[in-house]
């Protein structure tokens, strides 16, 4: 609750019209230590307007495009001093010198360093969940930098974008489908650099006709892996890197075999699951989030109060 004497912390969310955008707005709405701020529709372009809004904001979100992500950084530059700190939703500087990486729960000091951080970039949907199976591993020596990754993830069609959530809701679009085959998805990058893998992943993302929730999946040999560990080691080196963290948790593999991917809509919540069957040496791991919660908005709404001093 504020009162009249607290000073509200003033934000700009740029593009705040799409998906990622309001999602962040609806969430901001409910901290009260905030004052979402808006441009005039008629000057959205207006580099003179977008600048004066840049000096009088304390934080800019950008839900943008790259390239005009990278815009508003460089008018951002021309500010010096009274340049606002910066969240990026796009992914125009998630392994760019100079910018933070946006997953808090990453390793044990990176809330603080975005708590001390002037530019964030937030993560993919996908590489969140991607990084969170695969760096505990890499940090606890199971898996070797340079072993051959294989990243199967499966999204509600919101995350791809305005034309893809037309043709979803507009029945033209099919029930399932991979893409990205040509193995140069935009998210590759930075599930390669933040999971500390020094050989590229092959990454086979898919979008299923619902509109939010995410799986992603790694299956491993095990026997393949340092030490061959068992089911139990990978589950209990998962709990012990993220113990303390409030929104990232180790579930209980369901008895079934199966798990959907809308579980933990409307939520900012990761849940992560080892699946196995120790006399085959084989496991696979699965992260669930939404998409347009843990996966965007939900990390972005984290990052902002971390840097705003409000977590």
């Amino acid at each position: 609750m504020t009162t009249a004497n607290t000073k509200l912390a003033r934000i700009f969310i740029d593009g705040e019209a799409g998906t990622t955008g309001l999602e962040i707005r609806d969430r901001l709405a409910n901290v009260g230590q905030i004052e979402v701020r808006s441009i005039d529709p008629a000057k959205r372009k207006d580099r003179e307007a977008r600048a004066e809004m840049l000096r009088n904001v304390d934080l800019v979100v950008l839900c943008l495009p790259d390239d005009a992500a990278k815009e508003t950084v460089a008018l951002a530059d021309e500010l010096g001093t009274n340049a606002p700190k910066i969240v990026d939703a796009s992914t125009a500087h998630r392994v760019a010198e100079g910018w933070v990486y946006g997953f808090a729960e990453l390793a044990p000091s990176q809330a603080e360093a975005i708590r001390n951080a002037t530019r964030v970039a937030n993560p993919g949907c996908y590489p969140t969940g991607g990084i969170a199976l695969i760096r505990p591993l890499v940090e606890a020596g199971l898996i070797e930098p340079d072993y051959p990754i294989s990243v199967n993830a499966v999204s509600g069609y919101s995350g791809g974008g305005r034309s893809m959530i037309e043709a979803y809701e507009a029945g033209t679009a099919p029930a399932f489908e991979l893409y990205g085959l040509g193995l140069e998805h935009k998210h590759v990058p930075e599930l390669q650099k933040y999971s500390g893998l020094t050989r590229r992943p092959i990454f086979v993302p898919s979008v299923g006709n619902f509109r939010k929730g995410m799986l992603v999946s790694l299956p491993l040999h095990l026997d393949t892996l340092t030490g061959r560990p068992s089911v139990a080691d990978i589950e209990a080196t998962f709990r012990a890197y993220y113990k303390g963290a409030a929104l990232v948790s180790v579930g209980a593999a369901p008895a079934a075999g199966r798990i959907v991917a809308e579980g933990l809509n409307d939520t900012d919540r990761l849940e992560l699951f080892v699946f196995g069957k120790p006399e085959l040496g084989q496991a696979v791991l699965v992260a669930r989030l939404d998409n347009l919660g843990k996966g965007a908005a939900g990390a972005a709404v984290q990052n902002i109060k971390l840097m705003l001093g409000l977590d």
